[in-house]
């Protein structure tokens, strides 16, 4: 998202799309993956969790309560169109296909090589493809350097096109027109991403605090590199006119298109090949992850779970194992088959679809995990009526908000907006509700309510 679609945002909404999407969606991240990352890393290990939803099953000492985040988490299939998406627009301009023939490469080559190789695969394409991802990044964020002294000026010349584009607050955008749906919902937003099981999960990788502080020392650094790259989006106000953003099939304005066709305009053909292909390893490089992550939870925490609860004979470890690993393929080969499907027609806003669906399995996640990190002693009916409520609040905003409060001024077609909205009217109470009933200082990690 942020290498291909999220330029797009910038290119459209200006400086406003831009301080929401790098600065404060950037502040809340990193804050929150700093905050949760050592002590998520230390009750994992001493609970043995592999997945977001063990862990929460494990800390609340509840199968139920994991088995409905194993159900949430397929939300996550939305960012898998999101970025599948993404990658067709970038190879259908690289090699001149056609959109099918590309999500069938697409979806074929990434699906094979997690399906043969799993979390190893995942780990060391990771490497190498962040390692491309930040030389490929610097390129890109260096080539537009000369604008700013040609033509009069860089921001007069976006002047000139909309001063709106410049503005902190662009009164023009339908996603990004107050404090609120730009600052505020960027930062609260930007924190509950980190909640994503493919995101936190990472602490677990580790085997000490020292190799978690590492981690996120180097991660972070190179997270503020790739946050800067929706920038290009500004670049591409200057040499991309709109005339070349027309989806070829639809004959609509497409801004999914802003990040490819910079790249190829501002690029020979030979280096534009080369980006191509790096900006197709960094897209796999997320779609892996979220695949591995996807069809592993799915697994462990829903299917077998579920076939545990039924089955007249408990099963061996070993068997489990078995199990969770044949139906993570059958999971895994599912989910390509559905994105496959959706992107045949792919939404309008490729960033939104996603934002929709990740947004709200983050701001599930987050009442249950903040509690479970910062408190000892923690309530299960008040983290499933927290969660319950914050899935609710944001589809309900999302999709009937203007409706229902026409005269609000909130932006309900910003999904950070109704998931931080979800968060502030059920996360932060059910904080203060923990606190108020001094859990905080409890002995152990005895649950409160049912297990």
């Amino acid at each position: 998202a942020t290498f291909i679609i999220n330029p797009g945002f910038v290119y459209v909404h200006g400086l406003a799309g831009f301080m929401h999407l790098t600065v404060a969606v950037a502040v809340g991240f990193c804050s929150m993956l700093l905050i949760l990352s050592f002590r998520f890393r230390r009750l994992g290990e001493a609970s043995k969790a592999l997945t977001m939803p063990h862990w929460i099953g494990n800390r609340y000492q509840s199968k139920w309560f994991a088995l409905y985040f194993a159900v949430v988490n397929l939300f996550a299939v939305a960012f898998v169109v999101l970025i599948v998406g993404g990658l067709s627009i970038v190879m259908q301009q690289l090699l001149g296909l056609s959109n099918v023939l590309s999500l069938v490469i697409i979806i074929g080559f990434v699906t094979g090589y997690v399906f043969l190789g799993g979390t190893y695969a995942h780990v060391f394409t990771n490497t190498l493809q962040g390692s491309l991802m930040l030389l490929v990044t610097v390129v890109i964020l260096a080539s537009g350097v000369h604008l700013f002294f040609e033509g009069g000026g860089f921001f007069t010349r976006i002047a000139e096109i909309n001063p709106h584009l410049l503005a902190w607050i662009n009164p023009e955008s339908d996603l990004f027109n107050s404090l609120f749906s730009i600052y505020f919902s960027g930062i609260l937003i930007g924190a509950a991403l980190v909640c994503q099981p493919h995101i936190l999960t990472k602490a677990l990788y580790v085997k000490s605090d020292r190799a978690v502080r590492q981690y996120l020392i180097f991660g972070i650094l190179a997270l503020i590199l790739f946050f800067l790259l929706p920038g290009a989006g500004f670049y591409a106000l200057l040499t991309v006119p709109p005339e070349q953003l027309v989806d070829a099939a639809s004959g609509a304005f497409r801004q999914d298109l802003v990040m490819t066709m910079y790249v190829k305009n501002a690029f020979p053909d030979w280096l534009f090949t080369l980006i191509g292909v790096v900006l197709l390893a960094a897209g796999m490089s997320t779609l892996d992850g979220i695949l591995v992550s996807l069809s592993t939870i799915t697994a462990n925490d829903f299917v077998v779970t579920v076939m545990e609860k039924f089955s007249p004979t408990p099963r061996s470890e070993e068997e489990q194992l078995a199990l969770a690993y044949k139906v993570s393929h059958v999971v895994l080969v599912i989910v390509a088959l559905a994105a496959f499907l959706i992107c045949l027609d792919p939404p309008k806003l490729l960033g939104i679809f996603g934002q929709v669906g990740v947004y709200g399995m983050a701001v599930a996640a987050v009442p249950p995990l903040l509690s479970g990190v910062w408190f000892e002693r923690v309530s299960l009916s008040l983290m499933w009526l927290a969660s319950l409520a914050a899935l609710l609040v944001h589809f309900l905003l999302y999709f009937y908000g203007a409706a229902l409060f026409p005269d609000s001024g909130l932006t309900f077609a910003n999904p950070g907006v109704t998931a931080s909205l979800a968060q502030l009217v059920t996360a932060l109470p059910a904080l203060v509700v923990e606190g108020m009933l001094g859990r905080a200082k409890g002995e152990g990690n005895r649950i409160k309510d049912e297990g």
